[in-house]
């Protein structure tokens, strides 16, 4: 027996047919959402990164300002996201308040390399941030920053007519470095006068000079040290070597103008001086944190007949405070000249892509005794101003106290 069953073909088809109309629909739903999903999440599945820490922060805001930016901005289709992500971090960077904390784009980060390598041509003056302004620590000497009439503590107020208000220390770096034989124009402000001057400096490829001797005829030996450079510990221990040959134990070492370098050279330097196992500096990470402790390894070359004195100014920096605080507390020399320039903090270089970079700070470093030389710098036993005056007479009364000194000793 056979059973008949009726079956109700346009019933199925009006179901067949709503099931395909909802899921075009939905499936229109899902492409429409994902396109217009938020750019955090485009971002995040683009990068495939999540954040490794758990945070309060409202990131609403930033992405708001993205999108807002993107959608209205008239310069929107000149950028690519990428671009904006870079731009992004740069001020993540900047809201550390730490000038020397900085991003480096693709193109800034082979200029700081490159740097870093000697392979670079600019002015060859050292700069810094003093009290929220961007100053030069110190031009080298022979360099054509130094040759133009560049001054230590010259205020630099504009490069190139851009203003050099909220401008990092890297991106005025940056803008001061070009090719070799062309122009770039500084304004700056120089204590001691009412106004600002600009000054035409030629870029010229950056030979950095290390060391200078004079066997003065007094029976004071003179070691002008101008840079703490990867192999400046080896040229040192050369003019410590004439400095023994001469037969004097009277010594000045000049640190002005000096803005620093490699931290290894500075204690290198120091445990020529100081006693094996004496601190030299200290690495301060922050609270929680183990220090870390950097002390003489020997070995000691002189012994307490050496009557040495150090000179410092205010183009003293870094590596030249290191090595005159622990000269000076560990009660090796005496400090004669003006207050150091306080950039006493520790950059590690962190790769953040393949040709990307960002250089944060990470510790502070500290005199053997625990002072802070961050903003701070180092105080000079005998203080001596060196003025304008001084300059255009030729005269220099630091060195002339610093020989004093040592002639009053027996």
């Amino acid at each position: 027996m056979k059973i008949k069953i009726k079956v109700n073909y346009r019933k199925i088809s009006y179901i067949v047919a709503s099931a395909l109309l909802l899921g075009v629909v939905f499936g229109i739903g899902l492409y429409f959402g994902y396109s217009r999903r938020p750019e955090i999440d485009k971002v995040t599945s683009i990068a495939n990164k999540t954040p490794t820490f758990e945070t309060t922060a409202d990131f609403a805001p930033f992405w708001k300002a993205w999108n807002t930016l993107k959608e209205k901005s008239i310069y929107s289709d000149k950028i690519t996201d990428q671009d904006r992500v870079w731009g992004a971090i740069k001020g993540l960077a900047g809201a550390t308040g730490d000038p020397y904390t900085t991003f480096f784009n693709p193109e800034d980060n082979k200029l700081f390399k490159d740097e870093i390598k000697g392979s670079f041509s600019g002015i060859g003056a050292e700069i810094g941030m003093k009290d929220n302004v961007l100053t030069v620590i110190a031009p080298l000497k022979g360099t054509p920053a130094f040759t133009a009439g560049i001054k230590k503590g010259d205020k630099i107020i504009k490069i190139d007519n851009v203003s050099t208000n909220d401008m990092s220390v890297d991106m005025a770096i940056n803008k001061i470095r070009g090719e070799r034989g062309t122009t770039v124009t500084l304004n700056i402000f120089r204590v001691g006068e009412n106004q600002t001057r600009d000054i035409k400096i030629v870029r010229d490829t950056i030979a950095i000079p290390t060391v200078d001797t004079e066997a003065r005829t007094d029976g004071i030996f003179v070691i002008k040290f101008y840079s703490f450079s990867e192999n400046s510990d080896n040229l040192f221990a050369g003019a410590l070597d004439e400095f023994s040959k001469s037969g004097s134990h009277k010594l000045i070492l000049d640190l002005r103008g000096n803005p620093g370098g490699y931290l290894d050279a500075a204690v290198n330097i120091g445990s020529w001086f100081i006693d094996e196992g004496k601190v030299i500096v200290s690495e301060d990470f922050g609270p929680n944190k183990k220090a870390q402790v950097y002390r003489s390894h020997g070995p000691k070359l002189f012994n307490d007949s050496l009557q040495f004195v150090v000179l410092v100014d205010g183009g003293s920096a870094s590596a030249s405070e290191i090595l005159a605080g622990a000269l000076k507390e560990q009660g090796v020399a005496t400090l004669v000249g003006e207050k150091t320039f306080g950039k006493g903090s520790v950059q590690e270089l962190v790769d953040i892509t393949k040709d990307t970079s960002l250089k944060v700070t990470v510790a502070k470093w500290l005199t053997p005794n625990g002072v802070s030389i961050s903003q701070v710098g180092i105080d000079p036993d005998v203080k001596v101003p060196f003025t304008l005056k001084d300059f255009e007479a030729l005269r220099d009364p630091q060195m002339d106290k610093a020989v004093e000194i040592l002639k009053a000793k027996q």
